[in-house]
């Protein structure tokens, strides 16, 4: 049975969005293709007709997830709270790309790697248009320093057995960022 192209569409679509979660959730080497296809509720073997390996589909993954959402609201400070925030660091499979994938990524395939420095450049453009009150050498530098510190502690917090510390990781990284905005705009 043929499949039309919206249904070939549709189908990459629905892979994509569960090998993100999965990735984000599992890392690259625990999941399968079989996994991935089978919780898309497709066969293993219509895989191939939409990528042409796991590094293939590793590299698509990341380019899709790691496109820029630019209608969100509520400026730059709302982001950071939400991304800052224990809701964000418990859901895994959910949550940022980069903080789940970016210390794997290094151990991936160029195009793998080339969309991860992709989603970052996007990232940082992004985060540098929210801060139109500073001057452009300053934007570049505030929005670069922001998104390493926010998604550095989204990391560590993940990382450690301490749910205080882990807490402390986020509310302490939300005021740093914070304050040093504060004074970039003071200048």
């Amino acid at each position: 049975m043929k499949v039309s192209r919206e249904q070939m569409a549709e189908n990459r679509r629905r892979i994509l969005e569960v090998a993100s979660r999965l990735f984000r959730d599992k890392g690259f080497d625990a999941v399968s293709v079989a996994e991935v296809m089978k919780a898309a509720g497709l066969t293993h073997g219509g895989f191939y007709g939409h990528f042409a390996s796991k590094d293939d589909l590793i590299a698509q993954t990341l380019v899709h997830a790691l496109a820029v959402d630019t209608s969100g609201g509520g400026g730059f400070r709302a982001y950071v709270d939400a991304y800052l925030a224990p809701r964000h660091r418990d859901n895994c499979a959910g949550g940022c790309p980069t903080a789940g994938l970016a210390a794997a990524v290094r151990l991936q395939s160029p195009a793998a790697r080339a969309a991860m420095t992709e989603g970052l450049r996007s990232q940082i453009d992004r985060i540098g248009k929210a801060l139109p009150e500073l001057e452009e050498a300053d934007r570049r530098r505030a929005a670069i320093g922001s998104w390493a510190a926010m998604v550095g502690a989204v990391i560590l917090s993940r990382a450690i057995d301490d749910p205080a510390l882990s807490d402390e990781i986020l509310e302490q990284t939300r005021e740093w960022v914070d304050a040093g905005l504060g004074q970039q705009v003071a200048r």
